[in-house]
């Protein structure tokens, strides 16, 4: 291993092509990864940041928002049979008229109605008022402006910011439910709700006899076929597109690490063949073939980590320089650190193809055919 370590230090012209290859694998297996995980946070930033034991929908409504009527007497049912907190919420998906910008350049905007505060969002704001999600300063908005919100231009003034609660692809306004309501009854009237009637519950557990786990069950069983509970992650996953999304792109990841397994395969295979020589006289003063091995395996990984290095590096900047809002992109560590260990695995496998090779290498012919 150390002989190995030494050739990287002293030639590493050899390992250069390796490295520019593998550098650009990690920087779109880093960008893909994190596009994922951006365009699954638009998506569901508004849901994951409820802070709820469970999230309670209509029997009918296959856990959408947009479908479900929860009446007044299921919350009153839940409240007093399990003693939890429980407030409603409901939202609608319209355009919103920015000042400034053209009538027709609309922001894509989704408004909140809300009883218990989400994490990261203040309680709710006077009536017409809204906190708004940072990804709508994209499209132009600025505090304390005035955005006319739907084909019947509600009016709702913003008062602040919150981060990461976007829905469906579309900024969230979180208001008070009096404002919701007058949101969806002027630009929804098909889909008006009386007063007491919810699309939806968020259901927090005050019992030190029920777990945060069990809540969903013990309110379908309360309520045996009136509505469906799901607890946070299960509510995300239901909107529609994110399980597909995270197919596809787990696909693509899953190819592009197959990609970079094949690099590094091909690379030390390579290496292998010109170093038959030098590893017939390695083996002929006493080496084994598990050290020679072990050898390559240093040089994959090390190589590895280099191209890793300079591809977080290089996202990173891509994520400063790309305009928020303007794709759905979220770099984090644990995005990059994933990449690396699945690009490390990629490399430590690859070498595994030139095993065979130097097991087969036999020091007299080795020797012999050098001379």
């Amino acid at each position: 291993m150390k002989l190995a370590l030494k050739e990287l230090i002293r030639r590493p012209g050899r390992f250069v092509t390796a490295t520019a290859i593998l550098t650009l694998i990690a920087v779109l297996l880093m960008f893909l990864g994190g596009l994922l995980d951006g365009l699954i946070q638009t998506s569901t930033g508004a849901v994951k940041a409820q802070q709820a034991d469970a999230i309670v929908f209509s029997q009918s409504s296959q856990a959408s928002f947009l479908r479900s009527r929860v009446e007044a007497d299921v919350r009153e049912t839940i409240q007093s049979d399990l003693g939890a907190e429980v407030g409603g919420l409901g939202v609608v998906l319209l355009g919103a008229r920015v000042p400034g910008n053209d009538p027709r350049d609309l922001a894509n905007v989704a408004v909140w109605g809300y009883e218990l505060a989400p994490s990261g969002v203040p309680a709710p704001p006077g009536p017409g008022e809204a906190w708004a999600d940072e990804v709508l300063q994209t499209d132009g908005v600025e505090i304390g402006q005035e955005l006319l919100v739907g084909p019947s231009r509600t009016p709702i003034t913003v008062v602040g910011w919150v981060k990461d609660t976007s829905y469906n692809g579309q900024g969230g306004l979180w208001t008070d439910v009096d404002t919701w309501r007058q949101v969806l009854s002027t630009n929804r009237p098909d889909a008006a709700l009386a007063d007491g009637v919810f699309q939806a519950l968020v259901v927090r557990s005050t019992s030190t006899d029920l777990s945060a786990g069990d809540v969903p069950q013990a309110v379908e069983q309360l309520l045996g076929d009136r509505v469906i509970a799901l607890t946070v992650s299960e509510t995300a996953n239901e909107i529609p597109g994110v399980t597909e999304q995270q197919t596809t792109f787990n696909q693509i990841l899953g190819v592009t690490v197959v990609i970079a397994l094949v690099v590094i395969a091909l690379f030390f295979a390579l290496l292998t063949v010109e170093r038959t020589a030098l590893y017939g006289v390695l083996k002929a003063i006493g080496a084994r073939s598990g050290t020679i091995f072990a050898g390559l395996v240093v040089q994959a990984v090390a190589v590895t980590c280099v191209a890793a290095s300079i591809a977080g590096v290089a996202t990173v900047l891509l994520d400063v320089v790309i305009p928020p809002g303007s794709i759905p992109l979220a770099i984090s560590a644990r995005r990059i650190v994933i990449s690396v260990v699945l690009l490390l695995c990629a490399s430590v496998s690859g070498c595994g193809f030139s095993l065979r090779r130097v097991l087969r290498v036999d020091p007299a012919s080795a020797l012999g055919g050098s001379q």
